[in-house]
């Protein structure tokens, strides 16, 4: 039986990157050599793609020579070196800004080359908080109540965003992920420091009621309208709220639950609204989908993520592991997914 060539897309310019390695280097490893032929392609910093000839811990030292998308016909040729690579279908663990956003997406449907996960229109709508608000609304999904700020306007006064949402309140960017420009704000001061913050990441923010209940996630897989929905796994965040530090550093105190005391109609309703909150937004082949409960269980959609992480603490493959995926055959069928 001839191998599938996948060729698999990590690091890139976001914030993200070194997220990206990690999730990528289990992807990598999960992955059948007897049925896939793998081709790595890193993206550095800067936004140059590498081919590289094996795995490497730090690609970023070991990059061998670039490489180059050929429109029109479905492939990619190095420079220098003229080696011509025709991936049957392209596996992006690119996270954030760049790979998330739809960017990676446009170019492999430029290419008419499959790609794991959602087109570039769902991607690119997940990829920004206040587009997704918006739709989800539209269709009776609960979100948080917000305000949005645009960049050059000037900050809303404290008190009035206190009646409007109440205290405390959560600042963030629209198009960012990993938590990251995130902040917790309980006073004028703090607010000014957020936004101004937040901004560094994003044009457009989103001020936010704080939902102090539970942290909730489910991990989808699938095309609709048969993708199905993993029970649901709850966050203990380490710190006042899930930072970046509490996902991804090795002595994070946060703790990933994946068979919390929940109410099994609670439960059902969590993952009923995932399951149409999917549809709502065009995703395919996966995504995590983040809850938060107010303090009488009141569910709110809070984060798509189209691309989530595969690192060993992340909540999309633990889940699918709880359900009898193993890592393997949940790759074959992200894979498979792609070609529907």
């Amino acid at each position: 039986m001839s191998r599938q060539t996948v060729l698999l897309i990590f690091g890139g310019e976001s914030s993200e990157h070194d997220v990206s390695i990690v999730s990528a280097r289990n992807v990598y490893a999960a992955m059948d050599n007897t049925k896939y032929d793998v081709q790595l392609c890193y993206i550095d910093k800067i936004g140059k793609w590498w081919l590289l000839d094996a795995w490497k811990e730090n690609p970023q030292a070991h990059a061998g020579v670039q490489l180059a998308a050929v429109p029109g016909a479905r492939s990619f040729v190095t420079i220098p070196g003229d080696k011509i690579i025709h991936p049957a279908v392209i596996f992006a663990v690119v996270h954030g800004h760049g790979g998330e956003d739809g960017v990676i997406q446009g170019l492999a449907d430029t290419m008419h080359i499959p790609i794991v996960g959602s087109d570039t229109i769902a991607s690119a709508v997940c990829w920004d908080k206040v587009i997704t608000k918006q739709m989800l609304e539209s269709y009776g999904i609960k979100t948080a109540p917000y305000k949005v700020h645009h960049l050059g306007e000037p900050v809303p006064h404290y008190e009035e965003l206190l009646s409007q949402l109440g205290s405390p309140l959560f600042v963030k960017p629209a198009r960012s992920g990993s938590s990251i420009g995130v902040s917790k704000v309980e006073s004028a001061e703090e607010l000014n420091a957020a936004v101004t913050l937040a901004h560094e990441h994003s044009n457009a923010i989103l001020i936010e009621q704080a939902l102090l209940g539970r942290e909730l996630e489910v991990s989808v897989l699938g095309n609709p309208p048969h993708h199905k929905v993993s029970k649901v796994g709850q966050i203990i965040p380490g710190e006042e709220f899930y930072t970046y530090d509490d996902k991804y550093a090795a002595d994070s105190n946060a703790a990933v639950v994946l068979n919390p005391d929940l109410n099994p109609d609670f439960e059902e309703r969590v993952r009923s609204i995932a399951h149409r909150a999917y549809e709502v937004l065009g995703c395919r082949g996966l995504a995590r989908i983040d809850f938060l409960t107010d303090k009488d269980d009141n569910i709110y959609v809070n984060e798509f993520n189209t691309m989530p992480g595969f690192t060993n603490i992340s909540m999309y493959p633990k889940l699918w592991h709880e359900a009898g995926i193993k890592y393997p055959e949940l790759i074959d069928d992200l894979i498979k997914l792609a070609f529907e």
